[in-house]
């Protein structure tokens, strides 16, 4: 049965083949084609200051993808494509990587089993993951919250009181 995912993709590291991590994303883009995903939509690359340790700035995007393939069988093929780009298992969390894919969405709802937890644990508070979402799947709804992407968004980047 046909399923559809909203993908983050993310780069901070130039790839020998690619070029830079716009080029990576976009050659992640068709790496997933070639893997028999369709790739229904890729949100424009925007660039991103970095989580944790690392200094090189974030290129990110997201595609909306459609697949036979359920969500821990995705997660299998994703991690493929991110070892053809050179990314290591194990390591620094958040250092720098050439490509990382993550899971945010899934059109059956949610999931979990170990190693994935559909919708992604932490895409509501990154605005890194939600701009570009935004841009190919603004109606999409959290299915925790119930919120669509653009609400939730609305709500990420609300003007907040300074604390007294």
């Amino acid at each position: 049965m046909r399923q559809r995912y909203l993908i983050a993709l993310g780069s901070n590291k130039r790839h020998h083949r690619y070029g830079g991590p716009r080029q990576v994303l976009r050659a992640a883009n068709a790496a997933l084609a070639a893997a028999g995903v369709a790739v229904e939509a890729a949100a424009p690359i925007l660039t991103s200051a970095p989580l944790g340790p690392s200094l090189r700035r974030y290129a990110n995007s997201a595609a909306l993808i459609a697949t036979d393939l359920p969500p821990d069988e995705l997660l299998d093929l994703l991690k493929r494509i991110e070892g053809q780009f050179g990314r290591r298992v194990g390591g620094q969390r958040w250092s720098t990587r050439v490509l990382d894919l993550d899971i945010v969405l899934w059109s059956g709802g949610a999931w979990s089993s170990p190693g994935l937890t559909v919708p992604h644990a932490a895409f509501r508070t990154r605005d890194f993951v939600l701009t570009p979402a935004l841009a190919i799947a603004g109606d999409w709804r959290d299915p925790v919250t119930n919120l669509s992407l653009r609400q939730l968004k609305a709500r990420l980047t609300r003007p907040r009181p300074m604390p007294r």
